[in-house]
């Protein structure tokens, strides 16, 4: 059990790592009472050391962690990172980097839709984890043997799994595929927190483009509200009570409170007043600059069996290359090729994507291919009159199966 709670060894730990080839990372932390996620642990392994660092020890200060964190020469080992990078992000002002998300990369080498740590673990590491100290309380001090040696695991068989998933992704040419991915992920606008998008995240089916300027409204002043007082949206005001003043529009406090979840006497508050301030923003938005109204567009008839005929195609080049087909294309950017073919703008016809499946799309779509059955499985056949490129594509595109095997 190595557990770092003052500045010296804080120091002196990260002074060992740094320079490093990597570093494995994960945190635990408590968001059930809080906006912000309230970071309670960070582990940290190198290739030799490992410790767990105690962010709410007295006086401690974490900014020898932020600088290792931020060293551009030592690879960051997470898995399923976003989390953790949200809180950090949140701490440092900047995301940790470069990173390395050992999730991701085992759904580019063939282990499946987001693939647990315990799953890599037992494949990659040889080694069954003990996870009878995942819902404990973080927050409370002091923290056990127990919890800590469980902590310290989630980094400490990250190691392996780092190495072997990196030398998977080095012996397939796939390296660039995760590099791609990695760009997405550290993205800073991923993570800058927007008021004025909050609303994005609510399930209005309204068409009417003031309904929605109003919904942006009183949802970014839940979203300022509760950034302020560090506690969760849903304490100040539940989404169904956010919709319900959207399409409503209450004008004053008896419209306001006669909102489900709302009671009168928070409607005759500040909370209560700036709503309403934020309703009548809302519907004096002009017409041209409300917010569009996301209407899903249904596929020209007969262009359905198309669709379904990619999605054979998908399931098929992400069997015979050992990825993830969530990884690849969702269901609606199929839709979208089917009916756009190569001016669709998805993420399936850019990049790796592109080379591994958008290509044979577009060829199939353009009767240039075909899938046929060949003894039990399924190939794609160039049609006579079909253009070379076509035929090196599948081809190319075909890579053999089973990576994540060990």
């Amino acid at each position: 059990m190595t557990l770092i709670s003052d500045t010296p060894e804080l120091i002196r730990f990260c002074g060992e790592l740094a320079g490093c080839e990597f570093i494995a990372v994960d945190t635990e932390f408590m968001r059930e009472r809080t906006y912000w996620p309230k970071l309670c642990l960070v582990q940290v392994a190198g290739p030799d050391a490992s410790a767990a660092v105690d962010p709410l020890a007295k006086g401690i200060d974490l900014s020898p962690l932020f600088t290792l964190l931020s060293a551009p020469e030592t690879v960051k080992v997470f898995h399923a990172a976003r989390q953790d990078l949200e809180i950090f992000y949140h701490l440092m002002g900047q995301l940790p980097a470069p990173v390395f998300d050992t999730q991701v990369a085992a759904m580019v080498c063939g282990f499946g839709d987001q693939v647990a740590y315990e799953t890599l673990a037992a494949r990659l590491a040889r080694v069954k984890l003990d996870k009878g100290s995942r819902f404990t309380d973080w927050a409370l001090r002091p923290l056990s043997t127990r919890q800590i040696d469980y902590a310290l695991s989630d980094v400490i068989h990250l190691r392996p799994i780092y190495r072997k998933l990196l030398q998977k992704l080095q012996a397939t040419g796939r390296a660039d595929w995760l590099g791609e991915e990695m760009a997405a992920l550290t993205s800073p606008a991923a993570y800058a927190v927007d008021p004025l998008f909050a609303f994005r995240r609510l399930r209005s089916r309204s068409t009417n483009g003031h309904v929605l300027a109003v919904l942006r409204e009183v949802a970014a002043w839940r979203e300022r509200e509760a950034q302020a007082r560090d506690i969760p949206r849903t304490w100040l005001l539940r989404d169904e009570a956010l919709l319900e003043i959207a399409h409503h529009m209450p004008q004053k406090v008896d419209d306001l409170a006669r909102t489900r979840n709302l009671n009168r006497k928070m409607a005759e508050s500040q909370q209560g007043t700036d709503i309403l301030t934020a309703v009548a923003r809302g519907m004096a938005v002009p017409d041209s600059e409300c917010p569009p109204v996301d209407e899903r567009r249904d596929l020209p008839r007969g262009l359905a069996p198309v669709a379904d005929l990619l999605k054979v195609l998908l399931k098929m080049k992400c069997d015979e290359s050992g990825v993830a087909q969530r990884l690849v294309a969702s269901s609606d950017e199929i839709e979208l090729i089917a009916a756009d073919g190569d001016s669709a703008n998805v993420p399936a016809l850019h990049g790796w994507r592109r080379q591994l499946f958008g290509n044979d799309a577009l060829q199939l779509r353009t009767g240039r291919l075909a899938l046929a059955v060949r003894g039990r499985k399924l190939a794609l056949v160039p049609l006579s009159g079909a253009p070379e490129a076509g035929e090196n594509a599948a081809e190319d595109s075909a890579e053999p199966a089973n990576f994540a095997e060990d």
